[in-house]
């Protein structure tokens, strides 16, 4: 099926008009801001079963979620569509070409008889991993690509879409709608790592430029004192059912998080709010940064050699923590979730602090009991804000991913897809460690108890912050 590949010719734009300037007419923003009001606001979920509301056809939710990417575009200026202010960050252009490419590659061209590929030079150019698909342009090179220009890559877009609606209202075969509801899944972490890559090309920007001066913020707010849950051990089973094709959006898992199987766990207890600013700086001000007794030996050499003293996007002006956001320099709030810390530092804090992270087990127990509420992209603050109760596990979902002790590898039983789609998780199943629960800049209906994120325990982009665990 992927062998079939994309030929030259000379491509049909669609009628669809674009604006002049390369970035969306006000219909479709209209359009693209109703789709994001559509994003159910109060999914519930747990680590076994998922919502029985009906969906809406598969075509409507494919309008929804594509429009949300362009929509988190607007407020992008031309200039910022190429920036690619590291390897791992990617051209917010990229980011749009190539969750297009994914449809196209995956869905259009083996299934929509008599499809042209929009241009034959982009399944290289847009190729993210895939071996199996064929060579890719350099990631770390990303940035240098000046051509396909913004609209040349908004015009791609339509064009694949209007191609896409029209297989979607055709009848579907399961494989198509699973390839479809994958590919969904698949945008709406790109949207994700598009606000992570935006931000950190506009940090390292001396004029510390706003994505978006307009966020809201939320205005004295105390966190609740520190507060713990304790959880019984035992045996529990975790994860997802092993499932070939998943055909329904809000049934959906990824493969990591299969088969479900038994964990035991001894008995434990949870912080019932993640760490906030004011505890954070506790660890900076008592030499954190300085004492190698709390690090791992990596996360020591990490620090010594990347000269960390803080997190990441924290700055110190005239005697005042600053940190870099969304919405422009701000001052550091006490009450906040501490954001941006790597896996080394997340355990360092930890292991000052005479606790210890979590296990994914542990973190997916807790979860299950917990709707699927928080502070996620809808929400937009696109930044973390304080905790609000202390009853039950807040913050579980949303505001930040949180770091885990457990190393990212397959769970019992694991298999990968046949096929280039395979390639999607399996693979990185080394030197990466588990987050969970969602951020600010997840959507929500994304998201489920389930959900296993990886990052290398070094990366700090991403909004990533700590829950601390003990032993009873």
């Amino acid at each position: 099926m992927l062998k079939k590949v994309c030929t030259d010719f000379k491509p049909e734009y669609p009628s669809k008009k674009l604006m002049n300037h390369p970035h969306l007419s006000l219909s479709v923003l209209n359009a693209s801001a109703s789709a994001a009001a559509a994003i159910p606001a109060n999914a519930q979920a747990n680590a076994t079963t998922h919502s029985t509301t009906p969906q809406p056809p598969l075509v409507e939710q494919y309008s929804t979620i594509r429009n949300f990417s362009e929509w988190l575009c607007q407020p992008l200026q031309i200039e910022d569509y190429g920036i690619q202010s590291m390897p791992d960050v990617s051209p917010p252009k990229w980011h749009l070409a190539h969750i297009t490419w994914f449809f196209e590659t995956f869905l259009l061209v083996p299934f929509s008889p008599g499809y042209t590929c929009f241009h034959p030079q982009f399944g290289y150019l847009f190729n993210s991993y895939y071996e199996a698909v064929g060579q890719r342009h350099p990631r770390p090179q990303r940035g240098l690509l000046s051509r396909p220009t913004v609209e040349e890559v908004y015009r791609y877009r339509a064009f694949v879409d209007e191609a896409m609606r029209s297989l979607l209202t055709s009848p579907l075969t399961p494989e198509i709608e699973s390839l479809v509801v994958l590919g969904l899944h698949h945008e709406q972490q790109h949207q994700e790592l598009l606000l992570m890559d935006i931000k950190h090309g506009f940090s390292i920007n001396p004029l510390r430029p706003a994505y978006r001066s307009d966020l809201p913020e939320v205005e004295g707010a105390i966190a609740p004192q520190e507060h713990w849950l304790d959880y019984p051990g035992g045996l529990f089973e975790i994860g997802e059912a092993h499932r070939q094709q998943i055909t329904n959006f809000s049934q959906f898992s990824f493969d990591n998080e299969q088969p479900q199987h038994r964990v035991y766990v001894e008995d434990y207890g949870l912080a019932a709010r993640l760490v906030t600013n004011a505890e954070y700086l506790e660890f900076i001000e008592a030499g954190g940064y300085q004492k190698a007794e709390h690090w791992l030996s990596e996360g020591w050499a990490t620090v010594q050699r990347e000269e960390w003293r803080s997190p990441l996007y924290w700055e110190q002006i005239e005697g005042q923590w600053w940190n870099m956001t969304l919405g422009g320099m701000r001052p550091v709030r006490p009450d906040e979730p501490v954001c941006h810390v790597s896996y080394y530092e997340a355990e360092a804090f930890a292991h000052w602090a005479g606790k210890r992270l979590p296990t994914e087990a542990e973190w997916e127990i807790a979860a299950a009991q917990v709707p699927i509420q928080g502070n996620f992209v809808e929400q937009g603050y696109l930044h973390p804000t304080p905790a609000r109760a202390v009853t039950r596990p807040d913050q579980i979902f949303g505001d930040v991913w949180e770091w885990t002790q457990s190393a990212y590898l397959p769970y019992p039983g694991f298999r990968t897809a046949p096929g280039a789609v395979g390639e999607y998780n399996g693979k990185f199943m080394s030197n990466q460690m588990v987050l969970r629960g969602g951020a600010c800049v997840t959507a929500q209906n994304h998201m489920r108890a389930s959900y296993r994120n990886f990052f290398p325990p070094s990366a700090r982009w991403q909004f990533s912050g700590i829950r601390l665990a003990t032993a009873l």
